[in-house]
């Protein structure tokens, strides 16, 4: 007997992302929420029924069987998905080298520099994961002492790693082949990995985001290939072993991919119950393997991991807001007592869309020593201030789920080559010990452009292009389809990323950086298979 959809899932989709509109408008225009302003109440009132009828419209029209063959029908290829794989992969790296040459050795940036010292020094900390500070430096360090340019060097790194990523990229892409995904749809995904400057400034730049994003999406598409068939993946010893070696890099090249992967495993087990010998091993092997990869490196380079200030983002934003806004009311022994954690001076720092500067600030060693008041002293003026609190979580976070976010965190900051001003949508320079060298001027100018000024996002319709937050709906839009027609699990896969997003909102600030994987990874939603050998 077919089941009914679930005609209300549209409605709690359009109710939550005018919320998302409404409290980010407000965040954008005043730094805080207006929960009381009859008005905005009225405003998310009326845009959660007009987006509840626009989505259930749209649903309907994706119901229909023309609609989804449109994108997916049976073609005739003459040539192999080997060498299809591979034709992709050179077009992509073809498309991106002319930007490469504009912004010569490429955007080395983002912590860059201090990743490259601390293989100069031979003093390692776990700030950064250690994985990519020895890529990096030892690249930049190699290439340094081969030619006696550090430009070698980063040039070196960024080639490495848009090989790598657009391998990842024209691997998403030949699996969709094989979904017999249309000709047409194939072709606009490679202009848009080869083309689209976003996509292009991270496989570009020395960030570690971009492989981390890479090796991210490519463990979801695994993830993908085990629910179309099960058995078929669980047999093969070369599918397994690609699977545990993406998932650990993934969590090798960020932190909190790791807690995301871990709180993944449970879940993904439950799903699989009725598999749970065949894949129990599967899941958990690049846990283990990227404990034992961390902890080697970390021992053997004698890395520094004293650092608490990146877990305590948010708690730290929290009470500094208070302290900011409320210092009136806060006792001499509680003022005491947060100068323990946090100076004068830290505490002037307080800008409330990055706690960069603040957090870098914070004393660890006090925390260390006495982090029972720490958090002692926080719950305390959570009772008093809830509001405060929730409004310094989202201003630091409200870029990743409203569109209309004008991405200019940085504001004021002077890097080595420019202070930002208008936008903060990439750091584009180059840092010390690099220098930039243009081949093709006027790409670096339009790069620069797209970093810096506010240009693409003041443009109506094409900022959506630009805005993590708008993909972030995409996806849940696409989430909700299945979710409405009962067939969520079809879905399952892509939990893995929005648990990254969701350790996203806990960080210092909304940067473009920190979610680069919803453009990467938009072939995955044509990886969607209701037809799928589940074993449920």
């Amino acid at each position: 007997m077919k089941k009914e959809k679930l005609m209300i899932v549209p409605f709690l989709y359009g109710a939550f992302l005018s919320l998302a509109i409404t409290w980010g408008y407000q965040l954008e225009k005043y730094d805080h929420l207006e929960l009381m302003s009859i008005r905005y109440l009225i405003i998310w009132l009326a845009l959660s029924l007009a987006i509840g009828i626009l989505v259930s419209l749209s649903y309907k029209l994706l119901d229909n069987k023309k609609a989804q063959k449109s994108l997916h029908t049976r073609q005739h290829w003459s040539y192999s998905d080997t060498i299809f794989f591979k034709r992709i992969w050179l077009i992509l790296i073809l498309c991106q080298i002319p930007v490469l040459l504009a912004v010569f050795p490429g955007f080395f940036c983002y912590d860059a520099q201090d990743e490259v010292n601390e293989v100069l020094t031979r003093t390692f900390t776990t700030h950064h994961p250690l994985l990519h500070v020895l890529l990096l430096g030892g690249a930049v360090a190699f290439g340094h002492k081969l030619t006696g340019s550090y430009n070698a060097g980063i040039a070196l790194y960024i080639v490495f790693q848009m090989i790598v990523i657009d391998a990842i990229l024209a691997g998403l892409l030949t699996y969709l082949r094989r979904k017999e995904v249309k000709k047409l749809v194939l072709i606009l995904f490679t202009l848009f990995f080869g083309f689209f400057p976003t996509v292009v400034m991270y496989v570009l730049c020395s960030c570690k985001d971009g492989l981390f994003s890479a090796f991210l999406v490519l463990t979801i598409a695994f993830l993908f290939q085990l629910q179309d068939d099960l058995e078929a993946f669980t047999t093969s010893r070369r599918k397994k072993v690609f699977f545990v070696l993406s998932a650990a890099l993934m969590m090798l090249f960020r932190h909190n991919g790791f807690y995301a992967y871990l709180v993944m495993i449970p879940f993904m087990l439950i799903l699989y119950k009725k598999a749970f010998k065949k894949v129990v091993v599967m899941f958990i092997a690049p846990v283990i393997l990227y404990l034992a990869l961390s902890a080697a490196m970390s021992t053997v380079l004698q890395a520094d991991s004293s650092e608490n200030q990146e877990m305590l983002t948010v708690p730290i934003q929290q009470i500094a807001r208070a302290y900011t806004y409320n210092r009136d009311d806060f006792t001499e022994d509680d003022i005491d007592a947060l100068l323990q954690y946090l100076s004068e001076d830290a505490l002037s720092l307080y800008t409330p869309r990055v706690s960069d500067l603040l957090k870098s600030q914070f004393d660890n060693e006090a925390y260390a020593s006495d982090s029972a008041g720490f958090w002692k002293l926080w719950f305390k003026y959570f009772k008093k201030y809830p509001v405060t609190y929730l409004n310094a979580w989202f201003m630091t976070s409200y870029g990743m789920w409203y569109p209309g976010a004008v991405i200019n965190v940085y504001q004021g900051n002077t890097m080595f080559t420019f202070t930002y001003t208008d936008s903060s949508y990439f750091a584009y320079e180059v840092e010390l010990p690099g220098e930039r060298h243009s081949f093709i001027p006027v790409i670096d100018a339009f790069y620069r452009k797209l970093s810096i000024e506010r240009f693409q996002q003041n443009t109506p319709v094409v900022s959506l292009l630009f805005s993590p937050a708008f993909y972030f709906w995409l996806y849940m839009y696409v989430a909700c389809y299945y979710a409405r027609n009962r067939k969520l699990k079809a879905c399952r896969p892509l939990m893995l990323m929005l648990l990254v997003w969701l350790t996203v909102l806990l960080g210092p600030t909304y940067l473009v950086r920190y979610a680069v994987y919803l453009w990467f990874g938009l072939p995955l939603l044509l990886m969607i298979d209701t037809r799928g050998k589940q074993a449920l």
